[in-house]
């Protein structure tokens, strides 16, 4: 079964940038799609960005929330995924969290593995 650790949270000044890791094992890492969630407090858990497999294309998609301001990525050799968030705005604070899915493509499935999420806080 896959396990994914995120990192790279912390405090950052409105409109100040901050990149995300997920360090991922146990699954064929560059065959599956991956992809960002995050939690605002008192909020859902919403969808942030994903990046389909390499055999997929590793085609990207993004919520028109962050679309411009965040950028997903991924190493294979490194086995890790990354979220890059630029002019980052106090509505971005929550715990963000990465994903694992089963299948090469995001379409309408679930994520069937999380982190265990790590926070990013926004100041204005």
């Amino acid at each position: 079964q896959v396990h994914l650790v995120e990192s790279g949270g912390g405090l950052v000044q409105a409109g100040g940038s901050r990149r995300l890791s997920c360090a991922a094992s146990g699954r064929t890492f560059s065959s599956y799609a991956m992809g960002w969630f995050r939690q605002a407090p008192g909020k859902e858990r919403e969808f942030v960005a994903a990046m389909s497999g390499i055999w997929s294309g590793g085609r990207t998609s993004y919520a028109d929330s962050v679309k411009g301001r965040f950028t997903i990525s991924r190493d294979n050799a490194k086995n890790t995924m990354y979220l890059q968030m630029n002019s980052l705005k106090p509505e971005d604070t929550a715990v963000y969290y990465c994903a694992a899915y089963p299948t090469a493509w995001v379409g309408n499935f679930e994520p069937d593995a999380w982190g265990q999420g790590t926070l990013v806080t926004v100041s204005s």
